[in-house]
């Protein structure tokens, strides 16, 4: 890995992302292929519970997963983000390859900045989303979710051609540490010098953090403010106790992926596999403008999408709204959502909250049924029709 510190091909110096993880890739334990982090060996000594998601070996908890997702939302929380897929794009026509791939106008994405966007197949369907970072005028870093990184590394590498750029899998050259809670900034500003104060969201800038060369990110999956690390694997030990340190008196504590997922549900964040997939458009999911038709030149999925915003708009699709439970019991992912007798929808994601200490839901329900405070709506749990109330996404949003 180049010099993160330099003015090399990686944000003329900067870069950074962050990117939905899905607890629904968590499969059973396997030895076959498993890859592990830099962090690893350092997890395990504090005591982690381990599980294999995408193919790699990562941390589900530390503890209590609920003392993890409040120390987040109150103080700050230290995450392992390295299973993440890091692509990069570079060359004379870098942006014009993107344009061309993405649903997303790249080329308008000025350097030291990010964008959120998509890649579609050409029915329109959903591969992946991502956030592209313009590292410099000519390079570019797309952060993939890590079960679909070879996926999107695949079809980026197959919508090059013809195209004077060269895409580049980087998934192992980066370990990425995201510190985020409202405590974030204090504690990454003991260890930097960086303009932190000056660096907006989706934005980031090169710096050195506890004397490691690290491309700051201020980017999340919380619903908090925070920052994402990149640095190289051999420094990562080194970073995360610094952080660590740093953190002591502001109540850090380590977190794993459960309540990642906790707090991105909160905040009404979308993961892959379960509000996304390729059955739906950026139109069905209700992210209709991340597509950019306006831009110069064809993409890949246009004219199927043209003709998905004009269904949307003619005929609007089941839409995605936030349940919260007048009972305790919680709804998983596939459950059935009911009114009057009949399915009108599904859940997508569910679980207890630790901020409004309910259950709550993220489901597609029928256009009819979506306004918040419609009544007579539930889900039903195994056979058990359990009152929910509809309420406009997000559940949570930080004070600024």
């Amino acid at each position: 890995m180049a010099n993160l510190s330099g003015s090399d091909d990686r944000w003329g110096g900067t870069t950074s992302p962050v990117m939905p993880f899905a607890l629904g890739d968590i499969r059973p334990m396997s030895s076959t292929d498993i890859r592990r982090t830099a962090l690893d060996a350092l997890h395990r000594s504090l005591g982690a519970t381990m599980t294999d998601f995408a193919g790699w070996d990562m941390p589900l908890r530390y503890a209590s997963e609920r003392d993890e997702h409040l120390a987040v939302r109150t103080r700050a929380g230290l995450f392992d983000l390295s299973h993440m897929g890091e692509i990069t794009v570079t060359g004379p026509q870098a942006a014009a390859l993107l344009d061309h791939a993405l649903v997303g106008n790249i080329s308008s994405v000025g350097v030291g900045r990010a964008r959120y966007t998509m890649i579609c197949r050409a029915d329109g369907g959903i591969l992946d989303d991502l956030i592209v970072y313009r590292l410099a005028e000519t390079t570019y870093m797309v952060v993939a979710n890590a079960s679909n990184a070879q996926v999107v590394l695949d079809a980026l590498v197959e919508r090059s051609a013809g195209f004077d750029a060269e895409v580049r899998d980087d998934r192992d050259a980066y370990a990425l540490i995201a510190v985020q809670g409202p405590e974030s900034p204090g504690i990454l500003k003991s260890l930097t010098d960086a303009d932190l104060d000056g660096l907006k969201y989706y934005a980031g800038l090169p710096g050195t953090v506890a004397g490691v060369p690290a491309l700051i990110a201020r980017t999340g999956y919380t619903g908090e403010d925070g920052f994402e690390l990149f640095v190289e694997p051999g420094h990562a030990v080194e970073l995360w106790q610094a952080l660590t340190k740093a953190g002591e008196g502001a109540g850090l504590v380590p977190c794993g992926l459960s309540c990642r997922d906790t707090l991105r549900l909160e905040a009404g964040m979308p993961l892959y596999g379960h509000e996304l997939s390729t059955s739906l458009t950026p139109f069905d999911a209700g992210l209709g403008r991340v597509v950019k038709f306006e831009k110069e030149g064809d993409f890949v999925g246009r004219e199927a999408l043209a003709e998905a915003a004009l269904r949307a708009e003619q005929n609007p699709p089941r839409v995605l709204v936030g349940l919260v439970a007048e009972g305790r019991r919680v709804p998983r992912a596939g459950y059935p959502v009911v009114a009057g007798g009949e399915v009108i929808g599904e859940v997508t994601s569910g679980a207890p909250s630790p901020t409004l200490g309910k259950p709550i839901a993220m489901a597609y329900v029928d256009a009819a049924h979506s306004a918040p405070g419609t009544p007579g709506v539930g889900v039903d749990i195994r056979g058990s029709h359990e009152p929910y109330e509809v309420v406009a996404l997000p559940f949570y949003k930080r004070r600024k």
